[in-house]
């Protein structure tokens, strides 16, 4: 078989990058909300109590923070592609294990996933910042963002059905073929990039001192620690807040929270906008403000629940773009970008396994939700200082701006 001459396979190679990283996407989060549609039909199944159901959709996150050096040894031993691949492989062996049995059966293939999904977090940064020409990475991280929302949401509207028609257990299995897909692609991205060898990489932006790496690194701890736990606390309860609120019936809330996740889109895409139009801070703050209109927001006017719910969207969309994109840029080798995105992730979804818990047990403990809105509002204010404090270390070309 003839291989495409080295700079046509050059050229290409970002373009087939970015499609490979909607693939991993689409694999990402789907896997984790897909049973949480469907947990009545498990727990009738198999005999899980309540509790113990809870973890189908909770362990994955937590291993996203506890499996995060595992997944770094491994990018730095098999090197970024073959790592996306062994995931791809993982979240498979993990959707039909999980399929497969009994109660032990559910929680291990859950655990396979959170493993196998953990991969994918930290390697897609290191993927873009080694791949996409530096002046489209934060396009890229929005374009990563939104297919993260893109295949819940997929993943959301089809598993109710399919598992009406066929099955809990089908109906998950089902999604495993995005993993099948992601995995054919990637192998044959390889190939594609082995053939581009030796060529001429692509041209760097201008780099912070190394101390400088390190500290926006920790700054982006605090960043994304008050982002996961901010949404995964709203996500967890938004649907409830409206029924006791302003008194919406169970589809009304659930359509609402839907507002809540699918406005995603509309941060991550505008973030790279932003950012290519003012300095470093600025779609940090902006993010941050939307951030903490969702809890004022609900406090101070709860009637106007569609319009925060949609602000809200817009923050938790344009707040992930925001992290990742100071990640792909400012690191200068694989092994820097895998360590700095392992740290902010560990601590980043540490934080996000207590959200639900914490604004669950205010809310228990004082009968209302104002305690627990104030907790996310707090959570909120370290997103846009951790954020801006890291961005204003980035040196301005660092984030895709032409001009010095």
């Amino acid at each position: 078989m003839t291989s495409f001459p080295s700079a046509r396979v050059r050229d290409a190679l970002p373009w087939l990058v970015v499609v490979g990283i909607v693939l991993v996407a689409f694999n990402l989060r789907g896997p984790i909300v897909a049973p949480a549609l469907v947990v009545g039909q498990i727990q009738d199944e198999v005999g899980l109590s309540t509790t113990v159901a809870g973890l189908i959709t909770g362990l994955p996150v937590l291993f996203f923070a506890l499996a995060t050096p595992l997944a770094t040894s491994l990018i730095r031993r098999v090197g970024p592609e073959l790592a996306v691949v062994t995931g791809l492989l993982g979240v498979l062996l993990g959707t039909v294990v999980r399929s497969a049995g009994g109660a032990a059966t559910v929680l291990i293939g859950t655990a396979i996933i959170g493993v196998a999904i953990t991969v994918g977090n930290i390697v897609v940064p290191v993927i873009i910042r080694r791949d996409v020409p530096w002046r489209h990475a934060s396009a890229v991280t929005g374009t990563y963002t939104a297919a993260l929302n893109v295949g819940s949401m997929i993943t959301s509207l089809g598993t109710a059905p399919l598992a009406a028609a066929v099955g809990w257990r089908w109906a998950l299995l089902t999604w495993g073929g995005f993993a099948v897909v992601g995995t054919a692609f990637w192998l044959l991205l390889a190939r594609r990039r082995r053939a581009a060898a030796g060529t001429a990489s692509a041209e760097e932006p201008a780099q912070p001192a190394p101390g400088n790496v390190s500290r926006i690194g920790w700054w982006l701890v605090l960043a994304f620690a008050g982002q996961a736990f901010s949404y995964y606390a709203v996500t967890a309860w938004l649907p409830t807040l409206l029924a006791d609120g302003p008194g919406l019936d169970p589809a009304a809330a659930g359509a609402i929270s839907a507002i809540f996740q699918v406005a995603a889109v509309v941060g991550a895409f505008g973030v790279p906008v932003l950012a290519a139009r003012a300095r470093p801070w600025v779609p940090v703050a902006a993010v941050g403000l939307l951030w903490s209109a969702l809890p004022v927001g609900l406090l101070a006017a709860p009637e106007a629940y569609v319009l925060w719910s949609f602000v809200g969207g817009v923050a938790q969309g344009g707040g992930f773009t925001a992290i990742f994109s100071i990640i792909a840029r400012v690191t200068r080798t694989d092994r820097e970008t895998a360590s700095i995105s392992a740290r902010v992730q560990t601590g980043g979804y540490l934080a996000a396994t207590l959200g639900p818990p914490v604004a669950g047990g205010l809310y228990s403990a004082t009968g209302g939700w104002t305690a627990s809105l104030l907790v996310v509002l707090t959570a909120t204010i370290l997103y846009s200082t951790g954020g801006i404090l890291a961005a204003r270390l980035v040196p301005r070309r660092g984030l895709g701006e032409a001009h010095g």
